[in-house]
């Protein structure tokens, strides 16, 4: 039975890797046409995995927090959660501390910095990072949901599930907890039957993000800072990582090869939140996590464990600062370390969402922010190796966790 699982599983990933040849050709093909239809079906998917990323959040937790309430068990995996997202987000960050001081980015012309503030949307960088912390605080019930703001959701889902664990058992009580079990199973069937079309949308994806790159992307001024993001994320993605998962004993080619699919959609979707539904299906019947622990533990990774964010705000920040003159020793960019971790957790698992937080960040300093604007046209490729990193990240903190419970219930 496992061997025809296996064989099911890899004929699965092999459609998707050919899906994902084919659209890279396709996006190869001139034609306005055809760019438009690729453009439609991609925008279809993404919008529709975004559809189901907020509830998959909300009833995941609220059913995690009914089922355990405050017993020992949520306590258990909440706590292994956390740990390894602090370590894994803090490595990214001192893995860029170190990239940084090796590769030293240049300072860019001060008339390329004031042309950048042009690139900036008007609207973005006024709001600083007190407004951003405060608006995780919802003050509606309803505004979260229509925001998709993820961290807002997330402390709403913890406050329902706790809230019904410890009403009085009645038969209201079971009624409602049926109701929430219901909506999860519906949603999950759901979720299924998107993941059995996704070739169709990995071939648009694909070939969207090649007639993009194709088109050129001018990156010469910029050549050392974006060794530096790459190259630490691609240090983390390739070496922290299954670091973390060879110092629990588990092997980093099984799990990253049962991970693939959310990964290569991540990818493309720019978006850990957009993408829960895939990792928790392939963290679920792929890895063969345990579903209590990838339901609790993979939508709170997929809100504060941001690995590609906090090498981003730090490196960026730092590089931000270099070109208004200001000069920071090591143990400041140190400090800066634990501020980019910080901030990173308070991200939203949304396209350019870190971009954004950046911007708020550094409003505030003084620093020349119309850097940011010379750096825009690249962040897109930045933002699809970010993405595709923190659900790699995300994986492997399940993992991680799923492993250590099922050692100490031995």
């Amino acid at each position: 039975m496992k061997n025809l699982k296996d064989k099911s599983q890899t004929k699965q990933l092999i459609l998707w890797l050919s899906a994902l040849v084919m659209g890279t050709l396709l996006g190869l093909v001139p034609g306005t046409l055809l760019h438009q239809i690729i453009d439609f079906v991609a925008t279809v998917y993404i919008r529709l995995f975004q559809l189901l990323a907020v509830p998959t959040i909300c009833l995941a937790i609220i059913n995690t927090m009914i089922n355990f309430g405050l017993q020992k068990d949520t306590g258990r995996i909440f706590r292994h959660a956390i740990t390894y997202t602090l370590l894994t987000t803090f490595a990214a960050a001192m893995v860029g501390l170190i990239l940084y001081n090796i590769i030293q980015p240049d300072n860019l012309p001060l008339t390329m910095i004031s042309q950048g503030n042009d690139a900036i949307p008007e609207s973005v960088g006024k709001e600083t990072y007190y407004d951003h912390i405060i608006g995780v605080i919802p003050n509606n019930i309803v505004k979260p949901f229509l925001d998709g703001n993820v961290l807002s959701i997330l402390l709403l889902a913890f406050a329902t599930g706790i809230g019904i664990a410890k009403l009085p058992h009645k038969e209201s009580t079971t009624t409602l907890i049926r109701l929430m079990e219901g909506l999860q199973d519906l949603l999950f069937l759901l979720i299924n039957a998107l993941i059995w079309t996704l070739p169709v949308g990995i071939l648009a994806f694909a070939a969207q993000l090649s007639s993009q790159v194709s088109a050129g992307i001018a990156a010469q001024s910029l050549g050392k800072y974006i060794a530096v993001i790459l190259g630490g994320n691609l240090i983390q993605f390739f070496i922290i990582l299954p670091l973390f998962l060879l110092a629990r004993r588990l092997n980093p080619l099984h799990v990253l090869g049962k991970m693939m699919p959310a990964v290569l959609m991540a990818l493309f979707t720019k978006s850990s939140a957009a993408t829960l539904p895939v990792t928790m299906e392939s963290a679920e019947k792929r890895l063969g996590v345990n579903p209590k622990v990838a339901r609790f533990v993979l939508p709170i990774c997929t809100t504060i464990n941001m690995n590609g964010c906090a090498a981003f705000i730090f490196v960026t920040s730092i590089f931000l600062m270099q070109n208004g003159g200001v000069t920071l020793n090591i143990w400041q960019m140190i400090g800066w370390v634990f501020i980019a971790v910080i901030a990173a957790i308070g991200n939203a698992g949304v396209p350019m969402g870190c971009f954004f937080l950046t911007l708020s960040l550094m409003s505030g300093t003084g620093a020349p922010i119309g850097l940011m604007g010379i750096i825009l046209p690249v962040y897109t490729i930045i933002d699809m190796i970010e993405t595709a990193e923190n659900v790699w990240s995300d994986s492997c903190v399940c993992a991680m966790t799923d492993h250590d419970l099922r050692d100490t219930d031995k």
